[in-house]
């Protein structure tokens, strides 16, 4: 007989779990205004809110935390994530921040004003947020097949190349910064972007003189996903794969705490000196020297490693079918899932589980609770309160896609993990018809309201 598949390592250490019961967590989430954010993890039976930093690292990243060099300036765990930057990635010239928003924060700082504009694939929250903040704006270009959840389309990620043109030629050039790519594209269901739409967008860019920057985070599932299903790179090694992707970009960031496998840091990688002198200044008023940046050596050290076991065919493998498992699980028991599945999440279709609940009364965050409290499962709403409110108006927006997202950390769980969360989302949709109203909200901060706003029951 077949081998059955296992995941390409071994559990070293344990965390253990409080199992909590439904009583509690009702009165927890009720505490917590209803905000899943504002929880203590202890709380938590099965923690799906981010794969950001909250993956578990290998022997070898911890002997680099052993190794890492705290000097100052000049320190030999920089050199070593440098290197691997510029080997794995191309960049020739990278300045380490803390995570990613922070590398937002700076690069932005240094190539945005007010009034820009910024098209590309579906921004995620930080993204748009630090768009906004500077009065520029951040336009959708994202295929219009990435918004029905029930299409199968194998890169849901793609710039539409025509909405993105459109852009380009009703705007004039000095008001257009970058074109921005994100990969694996999070806010449309963590879905991937095909090296040929990479290659137009990069051709397109170039017609109008203008650069290509990419949000990176998932990098690695990108380019799993080139391979698996771009027929003409099913024989081409990651490594192959990601140094085609990074031959079409000028300049990417990167959380860090995502395909860096690492539990907290971030870079900005440019091709551009001129840049890179700018980014330096503002990394060493926002973050440090430029030698660590706002890490510190033994997580520069870590994430060094963390890059490169992040690329390894096996591990890809054994983290995308993890998720894929699941949403195979949601979709056997009738629950709507944005297909196909990505990479690092499953986003649920909270219109379809409750159609009588309107957006303004936020729907994927009525699913995050009720799953909270059905099974201690936390996830995240990405939907109308993550949209947030229109600069302009300071009306809500309602997005295509209003979800829940569960985003599972890396190298953390079990099967019999996948099997909890999907037998909680069972007993959640059978009993979705008792649900029959949604929130308003008590508080919200001016901006990326959904971190720390306050709800009510209607």
């Amino acid at each position: 007989m077949n081998l059955p598949y296992i995941p390409p390592y071994k559990t070293k250490m344990i965390e253990p779990l409080y199992f909590s019961t439904k009583i509690e967590r009702k009165r927890w989430i009720e505490e917590a205004d209803f905000n899943l954010f504002k929880l203590d993890s202890d709380w938590v039976i099965v923690d799906l809110m981010t794969d950001s930093g909250t993956g578990a690292m290998s022997e070898q990243q911890w002997a680099e935390v052993m190794l890492g060099d705290e000097s100052y300036a000049g320190s030999e765990s920089f050199y070593k994530l440098k290197r691997t930057i510029k080997e794995l990635l191309g960049f020739e010239h990278m300045v380490p921040t803390h995570q990613g928003r922070a590398a937002e924060n700076i690069l932005f700082s240094a190539t945005v004003k007010e009034g820009d504009i910024i098209p590309g694939n579906a921004h995620f929250d930080t993204t748009k947020g630090h768009i906004e903040f500077r009065k520029a704006h951040a336009v959708d270009c994202t295929i219009d097949e990435a918004y029905n959840t029930a299409t199968d389309h194998p890169f849901k990620g793609n710039v539409d190349l025509d909405k993105l043109k459109k852009v380009l030629d009703d705007n004039p050039k000095d008001n257009i910064p970058f074109i921005n790519i994100t990969i694996t594209c999070n806010t449309v269901g963590g879905q991937p972007v095909s090296l040929k739409n990479i290659e137009q967008v990069h051709q397109l860019a170039e017609q109008y003189g203008i650069p290509v920057f990419m949000d990176i985070a998932r990098y690695a599932e990108n380019a799993y996903f080139i391979k698996k299903r771009e027929p003409e790179y099913k024989d081409w090694p990651i490594k192959k794969i990601v140094e085609k992707t990074f031959s079409y970009c000028d300049t990417a960031w990167m959380s860090a705490k995502k395909d860096g496998l690492a539990n907290m840091g971030g870079f900005i990688g440019t091709k551009n000196e001129e840049l890179f002198t700018a980014i330096s200044n503002l990394t060493i008023i926002y973050e440090g020297f430029i030698t660590y940046g706002g890490m510190s050596g033994r997580d520069m050290g870590a994430l060094a490693q963390g890059l490169q076991e992040a690329v390894d065919f096996n591990y890809l493998e054994s983290r995308v079918e993890q998720v894929h498992y699941l949403g195979e699980k949601l979709k056997e028991y009738g629950i709507p899932i944005q297909t196909p599945v990505g990479g690092h999440a499953i986003f649920i279709d909270a219109k379809k589980v409750y159609p009588h609940i309107p957006q303004s009364e936020y729907p994927g965050q009525v699913l995050a609770v009720e799953a909270y409290v059905e099974g201690g499962v936390r996830g995240t709403e990405i939907g109308t309160l993550l949209a947030d409110r229109d600069p302009d108006t300071g009306l809500d927006r309602y997005p295509e896609l209003d979800t829940l997202r569960f985003a599972i950390p890396r190298r953390v769980y079990t099967r019999n993990h996948m099997d909890y969360i999907a037998a909680t989302m069972r007993n959640v949709y059978e009993n979705r018809n008792q649900v029959k109203r949604g929130f308003k909200i008590k508080w919200q901060a001016p901006i990326l309201r959904h971190f720390t706003v306050q709800l009510e029951k209607l």
